[in-house]
């Protein structure tokens, strides 16, 4: 049944596409009047609709064939900005050169964005039953931007022009585009020749952000063995900075041979430590995709661009098909990094938050604080804000929920997603 589902919703919608593509508004209009008079013009006894739907057919099948003669010969170029924020528009220049030798007028120029169309695996993961309203939420999902047609001016043979192409971010995701079509309407201004460049560009969406009031972060510089490049390191390495002479205490293991060798004094490698913030940023994804989900993207997203990290480090942690865990800061990655990963992150909703709570865990030695972004309050989220208490890390716990929780700690903050701003505000 998935299967047949999923073959008959793939080809229905992909003739939707098709046909807005190659239709004018005009022609989209000339095809509803052929599908309602062929329903009333069944019998052609009761009813005269059957003259109006041969005059439709001749009409569409008169425009389709003069399209199908008509060429156009352009060069086109664009550059589509890498990053955008979703819920904002956005525009950008897109270059067109005539390399015919005609005139050419009433031509747009519109984006080949990616086949939004789901895979049978992604609608077997996301639906409970193969429905139309089911397939077009995903295929909704699929399409984090809206980018408008562009009406271009007469060009004449040679003739170059340059003209702005505007865009909304709908959601967080990867807006990913093959290339151009030049669409011209035949005479009839009913059916469209496409004229396609291929062009393959992309724009991350990153997601919504709200404005954060001044707030201190949980917790206080702490001693970081090896520096900042432990930072991403296993084990006790540390940060090299020079070789100098044996001292009585320094250890065995940091004495370089080559140069005691060389010059016959004992010579040790010297190695930097500091004192620096390090916090965690926690985000819960065990939760199916819905508003909350969405507004804890934001939450964290909001976090990890407001967050100072010229002196500090921010480890940004999240489940997905395996635990991650990125670091910004101090030479490490930029903000704009996290929120180009928190773009794509997905919802694991049959996932075990236990994964979570101890890929934060296991870094306690080496944070000074915890920011936990949280879509629910049961046992394993109190279990885990009360374990990083006892273990003495500074915890400050965001609970994004529509309802208030039976219990709630000290250190959990109620966000309600209707009322986002105003409870970021309080904090």
């Amino acid at each position: 049944m998935w299967r047949l589902a999923h073959f008959l919703l793939w080809n229905l919608s992909g003739a939707g596409f098709r046909v807005r593509r190659h239709f004018s508004n005009a022609g989209l209009l000339a095809i509803g009047a052929l599908v309602v008079s062929a329903a009333f013009g069944v019998d052609t006894t009761q009813s005269l609709a059957y003259q109006i739907f041969t005059f439709m057919l001749a009409l569409l099948a008169l425009s389709l064939a003069a399209a199908a003669f008509l060429r156009q010969r352009l060069e086109m170029s664009r550059e589509l900005p890498p990053l955008v924020t979703a819920g904002e528009p956005f525009e950008y220049r897109l270059r067109v050169r005539n390399a015919g030798r005609r005139a050419l007028d009433g031509i747009a120029v519109r984006e080949d964005l990616a086949d939004p169309r789901p895979t049978l695996a992604q609608c077997r993961a996301s639906m409970r039953w193969p429905t139309y309203r089911g397939w077009w939420k995903l295929i909704q999902d699929a399409q984090p931007a809206r980018i408008d047609e562009v009406a271009l001016p007469r060009l004449a043979a040679g003739d170059r022009a340059e003209v702005t192409a505007r865009g909304v971010a709908l959601h967080r995701g990867i807006v990913a585009s093959a290339g151009l079509s030049a669409l011209r309407c035949e005479p009839l201004g009913i059916a469209r020749a496409a004229t396609r460049v291929r062009a393959p560009s992309r724009t991350v969406v990153l997601p919504r952000r709200h404005a954060l009031p001044p707030f201190a972060l949980p917790g206080s510089r702490k001693y970081q063995p090896g520096g900042v490049s432990f930072a991403q390191s296993v084990g006790n390495s540390e940060e090299f900075v020079s070789l100098r002479e044996y001292r009585p205490g320094d250890p065995l293991q940091r004495i370089h041979w080559r140069s005691f060798a060389r010059t016959g004094v004992p010579i040790v490698r010297e190695y930097q430590d500091e004192f620096f913030e390090r916090h965690a940023l926690a985000l819960d994804t065990f939760a199916p995709p819905s508003a909350a989900f969405e507004e804890g993207i934001s939450v964290a997203a909001s976090f990890a661009f407001t967050i100072d990290t010229q002196e500090s480090l921010l480890d940004l942690v999240f489940v997905g098909e395996e635990a991650h865990c990125f670091t910004a800061g101090r030479g490490q990655l930029q903000a704009r990094h996290l929120l180009e990963i928190l773009a794509g992150v997905r919802a694991s909703p049959a996932g075990d938050f236990a994964r979570l709570a101890n890929a934060v865990v296991a870094r306690r030695t080496q944070l000074t604080g915890a920011i936990l972004v949280l879509l629910a309050w049961d046992d394993a989220r109190r279990e885990l804000v009360a374990r990083l208490g006892r273990l003495g890390v500074p915890v400050l716990a965001l609970l994004v929920s529509e309802e208030e929780p039976r219990e709630r700690p000290a250190a959990l903050r109620l966000l309600r997603p209707s009322r986002m701003q105003q409870d970021l505000a309080a904090l």
